[in-house]
């Protein structure tokens, strides 16, 4: 698996959170944990804060992430914990999504792809999303100009109504914008969307 730029900023960021012991879900994860129910996939997982708290309510979540030190910690503790979680390192640029999800989530990873990378991905979750089922996402937006992070400069600032735009006739259950302060006096500004998919809808069952 080729690792970027940003897989390498965030790993060594994961190893320091877990060597300090932070493991509080951000905000936009508890924004999308209600929501969380049934087969969960928590794609750009990170260390698992919100795989660990959704399989602690009762799901089964698939958690994916490029980052080798995110998942090694998640493994270990979903086995020391005896929680339903699959946990897989991978070029989350490429993966191919299998099977069917009641509830899919991606936190604050599309912008780190490409545009269109970014758009066939969320494309592809949109697929994966059951009928009546829920996805929860969070990208950055354009206003934002915080840059450590994105390493090789590939980067995907979405339009402030991009996501909502792009789930047209799913029901929107919140829609919100944010702006935080970050590293060097730039700022980081979000979309967060969870929208509930047609009952209707085609797709994997």
């Amino acid at each position: 698996m080729s690792v970027t730029r940003s897989v390498e900023f965030f790993d060594t960021q994961f190893r320091r959170q877990v060597r300090d012991a932070e493991f509080a879900l951000n905000p936009f994860e508890t924004v999308a944990l209600p929501y969380a129910r049934g087969r969960v996939l928590d794609y750009g997982c990170g260390l698992g804060n919100f795989a660990i708290a959704a399989a602690r309510r009762g799901s089964e979540v698939v958690a994916l992430d490029g980052s080798p030190a995110a998942i090694e910690h998640l493994r270990r503790t979903a086995r020391d914990a005896r929680l339903a979680i699959d946990a897989t390192c991978a070029d989350l640029r490429a993966h191919a999504l299998t099977g069917a999800f009641d509830t899919a989530v991606s936190i604050g990873l599309l912008s780190y792809f490409d545009c269109p990378t970014a758009f066939g991905v969320l494309d592809a979750l949109k697929s994966c999303t059951r009928p009546g089922g829920v996805l929860a996402l969070n990208v950055l937006i354009d206003g934002t100009t915080w840059t450590e992070g994105f390493g090789d400069g590939t980067r995907c600032l979405f339009a402030a109504d991009a996501l909502r735009e792009r789930v047209g006739g799913w029901e929107i259950l919140h829609d919100e914008r944010s702006v935080v302060d970050a590293a060097g006096g730039t700022v980081k500004a979000f979309a967060t969307l969870v929208a509930r998919k047609p009952a209707t809808a085609d797709g994997p069952r």
